[in-house]
C-alpha cells in the first residue's frame, strides 16, 4: 500500500467519524449522509489505487477538493471553526500531501 492510499484511508476515517459524530451530537442527518458518502468514497478510493491508479489519483484530488470548497463556504458563513473550518483546513492539507505524493499527475 502506497503513501497516498494510507493518507486517503486516514482522511476517509476522519470524515466518516465526523459525520457519525455530527449525527450523534446534533442529530444532523445531512452530516451523517455527507460523512458516510465522502468517507466511504475516500476509503474505497484508497483501495482503487491498485486496480485503477489514474482514476484513483483523480478522485483522490477531486473528493478533498469538493470537501474543502463546501466546508470552506460553510466556515465563511458560520465563522465557527468546528466542524466546517477544521474539515476545510484538513482537506487542504490532504490535497497538498496527495499532490506531493503522486508525481505521475504532475505535468
Amino acid at each position: 500500500m502506497d503513501i497516498a492510499s494510507i493518507i486517503l484511508l486516514a482522511y476517509g476515517a476522519v470524515v466518516l467519524g465526523g459525520g457519525l459524530m455530527g449525527w450523534v451530537k446534533a442529530r444532523s442527518t445531512p452530516s451523517l449522509v455527507a460523512g458516510l458518502a465522502f468517507g466511504v468514497a475516500l476509503i474505497v478510493d484508497a483501495f482503487l489505487f491498485t486496480a485503477q491508479p489514474y482514476i484513483a489519483a483523480v478522485l483522490a484530488l477531486v473528493l478533498p477538493g469538493l470537501l474543502a470548497a463546501i466546508m470552506g463556504v460553510r466556515f465563511a458563513k458560520s465563522k465557527k471553526f468546528m466542524p466546517a473550518g477544521m474539515i476545510a483546513a484538513l482537506s487542504l492539507v490532504v490535497l497538498v500531501l496527495l499532490w506531493l505524493t503522486m508525481p505521475s499527475l504532475k505535468m
